[in-house]
């Protein structure tokens, strides 16, 4: 493991380590060249001696290199520093589609779709270099924080320039191995397709297809058992989908998409037309998928590479992180046991090997050759040849009467070409109003004409009735019924749902989904949504609150206050609300004001106000206290005609509210030449009272 701070080449300084595998580790670094950051694959030091296995990362650092696309983690440089072994790559912050997988349990078709156009165009920029990765797995598959979707670890691809074939101990991950590559055979870019659709399986499934207690009872699987449909796992799978990953995991590399260009092409399809008819179902199909037969030579290949696999490591041992996983594949380089074997066995008997496979495999046609040949003549000695329904001899050769398979379902067709052995090719698809969809409309060759053994009947099959699309009516603010009629009129499936709206009245239509004048094909079901008018709520009570309280409570369910009244109240104090015009639990309509009615206290006394003027200035003011008033002397001004220290006049007549406040003006009598300081005092007759003193000073 590397110290954090050094530096590899005089140019990238190692950070943090963010990923180990078999063969390597994986540091964040800093570019300090281009001032970037950047991933830094350190071979470890168990393989720094093998000059071969050196070469061979060195070689294909360079070819990775030159990959230089969005959706492929770009390798940037790879070089030699103090015998550390490095290659630097671009760094990607983000999660495996495996770890995305595992959160998430499984994909909606949707978004299988999209990460796999991304995949797929990323693999296709590698096969347009002529690189096969032979690795693709969710692993090796990371979608960066952006949800940009990249192609990881090309750490065993092979540019296919360089040959075809690989040793059967350089395997990718053997749930996602195709069955060539698990037998040992030839690998291309098929292989990769077949590898991206058990992703896609998994993707959508949440699971692999394949799984068993070894690495070797996973690859016979590949070769031999017959994969569950994800329709099976997954009920509402679209059905471009389904046959999307069908055939890329047909078992027969003829069979699966030839390259990434067509499987792209039918991905964006299937996003556009989910349950579209689309994809070429001549690659696949009930009993189109032939079970490959291994020889012992094979299953023996199959199971020393199983075994060698799980000896060197197993990709899925480690954890998965944004560089992690299989960084490379130390049995890639290492001398395969098989070999040594075979190399011993051909010292031993001092021939070719292959010589001796052809002249094995030779025999063997010539033993099933003659067999046949023998029992071809038994049976036409004892007329079996000749009862075959459908068959006729003409001139020496078998013919076969062709069916008449217009307006069969397909299924039905083919099965019944199938017992006059004949083949079948659908060469076009069409809309037909007098077919239903997948019933055939026109056989090529005519029905009941003689024709050989095993030729390819071309059908054209049936799309159903051709799609029309209507613009969807506007219906807004219509009567339910009318809206009904208008919409199944112009042949939409209407699905009514009722909601509340402050706007729109009670019964009447409130909108679609999808909007008006959007084009639909018709049968679509659009959903009417119908208003129930305002929505109900309950009244709060809201006697005895403060008018900012009750306010705030009626807020809360949608009311708000109304009008106000006052009124006097001996149980609530002023400023209270006494009673609301709502009852409190009764339903209104959510908006609705309430109105209130706010106390004003309790209802004062009427009192008469008692006749000042003429009064002495304290008797006047002993008057006021004794009636339950208060008053005050508010101006003294001269008056000849009234004298001295007497009322002059008062502020208030007749009956006013308890303890109501009464103004008056006293005397100071003729006005003096000189002018005079008013008494300090006047001295009221006494009359035994307490009270016979208040107000008297001026």
């Amino acid at each position: 493991m590397l110290k954090e701070g050094i530096f590899l080449g005089k140019r990238y300084e190692v950070l943090e380590r963010v990923g180990s595998g078999g063969m390597a580790d994986v540091y964040k670094s800093k570019d300090h060249k281009l001032n970037r950051y950047v991933a830094v694959k350190v071979l470890k030091s168990d393989y720094r001696s093998d000059e071969v296995f050196i070469q061979k990362f060195v070689s294909e650092a360079q070819a990775a290199a030159g990959l230089m696309h969005p959706n492929v983690v770009n390798v940037y440089d790879v070089g030699q520093d103090r015998g550390l072994y490095y290659m630097v790559m671009e760094l990607v912050e983000g999660i495996t589609l495996k770890d995305y997988i595992e959160k998430k349990g499984r994909l909606s078709a949707k978004e299988t779709i999209s990460i796999s156009i991304q995949m797929v165009t990323g693999i296709q920029a590698a096969h347009k270099q002529h690189i096969i990765h032979r690795d693709i797995k969710p692993q090796n598959i990371i979608i960066s924080k952006d949800g940009k979707v990249k192609v990881t670890d090309f750490g065993i691809a092979r540019a296919t320039t360089s040959t075809h074939t690989i040793s059967t101990n350089v395997m990718g991950s053997v749930h996602y191995t195709s069955p060539e590559q698990a037998r040992g055979g030839v690998v291309d870019e098929k292989s990769d397709i077949y590898s991206a659709g058990i992703t896609m399986y998994e993707m959508i499934t949440g699971h692999v297809p394949f799984d068993g207690d070894s690495t070797v009872s996973v690859a016979i699987k590949h070769l031999q058992e017959e994969m569950v449909s994800p329709s099976e796992e997954v009920p509402d799978i679209p059905y471009s989908l389904e046959c999307i990953i069908l055939k890329c995991t047909q078992k027969s590399t003829a069979r699966r998409y030839q390259n990434c260009q067509e499987l792209i092409d039918d991905l964006k399809r299937s996003l556009v037309n989910p349950d579209g008819d689309f994809v070429n179902a001549g690659g696949y199909g009930t009993g189109n998928t032939a079970t490959v037969v291994m020889s012992d030579e094979e299953l023996h290949r199959v199971q020393n590479q199983g075994y060698l696999h799980e000896d060197g490591y197993d990709v899925d041992d480690y954890d998965v992180d944004d560089y992690d996983d299989d960084d490379y594949n130390d049995d890639e380089y290492d001398t395969d046991d098989e070999y040594n074997y075979e190399s011993r066995n051909q010292r031993k008997n001092n021939v070719d090997p292959n010589t001796k496979k052809i002249m094995k495999l030779l025999m063997i046609v010539a033993v099933v050759v003659i067999t046949l040949a023998a029992l071809f003549m038994i049976g036409k000695a004892a007329g079996v040849f000749n009862s075959v329904p459908g068959v006729v001899k003409e001139k020496g050769s078998a013919k076969v009467i062709v069916p008449d398979v217009v307006g069969m379902n397909i299924d039905d067709a083919i099965e019944a070409l199938n017992k006059r052995n004949l083949g079948h090719k659908i060469i076009k698809q069409e809309t037909s109003d007098q077919y239903e969809k997948d019933e055939v409309i026109e056989q090529k060759t005519e029905a009941n004409t003689k024709v050989d053994k095993n030729t390819e009947i071309q059908l054209v099959v049936s799309l159903g009735k051709e799609t029309k699309m209507v613009a969807l009516p506007d219906v807004s603010g219509k009567s339910e019924a009318e809206a009904q009629k208008i919409l199944e009129k112009a042949k939409f499936v209407v699905e009514n749902e009722s909601k509340y709206d402050d706007t729109v009245a009670s019964g009447k239509v409130i909108s679609t989904d999808p909007g008006a004048g959007v084009e639909l094909e018709e049968g679509r079901t659009v959903k009417m949504y119908v208003s129930m008018g305002r929505e109900k709520v309950d009244v709060p009570s809201i006697s005895g609150m403060t008018v900012d309280e009750a306010s705030t409570a009626l807020s809360a369910v949608g009311l708000s206050l109304g009008n106000s009244s006052e009124e006097y109240s001996d149980e609530y104090e002023a400023g209270v609300i006494i009673s609301q015009k709502k009852d409190a639990g009764s339903k209104v309509d959510k908006g609705t004001a309430v109105d209130y009615i706010i106390s004003k206290g309790a209802e004062k006394k009427m009192i008469d106000v008692p006749m000042l003027v003429g009064k002495r200035e304290d008797m006047a003011q002993k008057a006021l206290v004794d009636a339950g008033l208060a008053g005050s002397a508010i101006e003294w001004r001269y008056d000849t005609s009234v004298e001295y220290g007497y009322v002059i006049s008062q502020t208030v007549t007749g009956s006013v509210e308890e303890g109501t406040e009464v103004g008056y003006v006293v005397s100071l009598g003729k006005e003096p030449t000189v002018p005079a300081e008013p008494p300090e005092e006047i001295v009221p007759e006494s009359d035994g009272s307490e009270d016979s003193s208040v107000g008297n000073s001026r």
